[in-house]
């Protein structure tokens, strides 16, 4: 077996053995709570630039397949991973491979057979920090490893949505007759988004995050969606702009994860960096309209400020904080009263669960049938 190392930045090192390829990787380090859909978690564009640690002790029983990733050609988008007790063989009969197999063939470095309970929890007690994952010759000068991990790029105020985003625009067409067109910016877009939209008979424009509101308008939506992402939503001023031009122009807007920090500094709302996220498939938020509670799919690092409840007012009338986490009453959703914009921080379209809030599109569908 080939040693490994996970160096986080404040100089705590866990030693295991090389995951996947072996080598280098830099990241933020960050768990991730889910006990399935590691497929799905590793192929959110929203974890480019993150080392993910997962709590779920035993990883990879279900191998790797071609139809549950959720980034285009199946690319993994972590940095590196890291996991407690990794599956020597694939028990799926939807299985192609093994997770290791496929970690190699993408070149992403990881390691295994540390305690990532106790990893966990320093994370929870000091926050999400710079990390590394080191193994083979990377291991050559072991005094190098923790100024390495230091020297990298912080997350607050890394500028990603670009990096995730398509070049060009593709169209995903609908599940039988066309009902609506949408105009959906890639941030970070997760594929079943677009799968949630066409099986509601909708067409979906997926555009770079280069977008203009110009080149929006011409396709002449019936909505306009934002979808997740990583990074810093402080550094995306074009896309929040190009998001005020659509509240301007009265298109319905829907918003998810980063998007709903996006609509938030739209809206006027400044975004601060959590301690250590929301990231996991088992997060319950409160719908304030209602009193319902919906578990949920999340994964976010940054979040929009706010109060459950909160009325303030905007430049396109007012708006309210909708939605907030029961667990530590962040905030979760906002929309314009009576307005034709809403958000979520959470993922509806929830690959792989719960599905406790897939209701969201139907409310998108709403919208735009009253905006017609």
């Amino acid at each position: 077996m080939t040693k490994a190392l996970l160096v986080l930045a404040d100089g705590r090192i866990f030693t295991g053995t090389a995951f996947g390829a072996i080598g280098q990787t830099l990241g933020e380090a960050v768990f991730s709570t889910g006990m399935s859909g590691y497929q799905e978690t590793l192929t959110d564009p929203s974890y480019h630039g993150q080392i993910v640690i997962a709590t779920a002790p035993q990883i990879g029983n279900t191998g790797w397949n071609d139809e549950d990733a959720e980034s285009r050609g199946d690319k993994i988008w972590v940095a590196g991973y890291a996991v407690r007790d990794p599956s020597p063989r694939a028990s799926n009969w939807r299985a192609t491979g093994t997770l290791d197999d496929e970690l190699v063939r993408q070149g992403i470095v990881g390691i295994a057979g540390i305690d990532t309970r106790a990893v966990v929890r320093h994370l929870r007690s000091l926050g999400s920090m710079k990390a590394g994952v080191f193994s083979g010759d990377a291991l050559a000068h072991p005094d190098e490893l923790l100024a390495r991990v230091r020297e990298q790029p912080s997350m607050l105020g890394a500028n990603l949505a670009g990096e995730v985003s398509t070049d060009v625009t593709y169209v995903v067409e609908p599940d039988g007759p066309q009902r609506f067109t949408v105009a959906a910016i890639d941030l970070g877009i997760k594929t079943n988004t677009p799968r949630n939209f066409a099986g509601r008979g909708i067409r979906s424009h997926v555009l770079p995050s280069t977008v203009t509101f110009d080149q929006i308008a011409d396709l002449k939506p019936d909505g306009v969606f934002l979808s997740n992402g990583p990074g810093d939503p402080a550094t995306a001023d074009h896309i929040v702009g190009v998001t005020r031009e659509v509240l301007g122009a009265g298109i319905p807007l829907f918003g998810i994860c980063f998007g709903n920090q996006i609509l938030g500094r739209a809206l006027g709302r400044s975004t601060y960096k959590m301690v250590f996220g929301h990231r996991g498939i088992n997060v319950p938020v409160i719908d304030h309209a209602t009193g319902r509670v919906a578990v949920t799919a999340q994964n976010h690092g940054f979040a929009l400020e706010g109060e459950a409840g909160e009325t303030f007012d905007t430049p396109f009338g007012s708006a309210i904080v909708s939605h907030t986490c029961a667990n530590d009453g962040v905030v979760e959703g906002i929309k314009l009263v009576g307005g034709r914009a809403f958000s979520v921080q959470y993922h509806p379209e929830a690959a792989a669960g719960p599905h406790d809030a897939n209701y969201l599109f139907d409310q998108f569908v709403d919208l735009m049938e009253g905006g017609r």
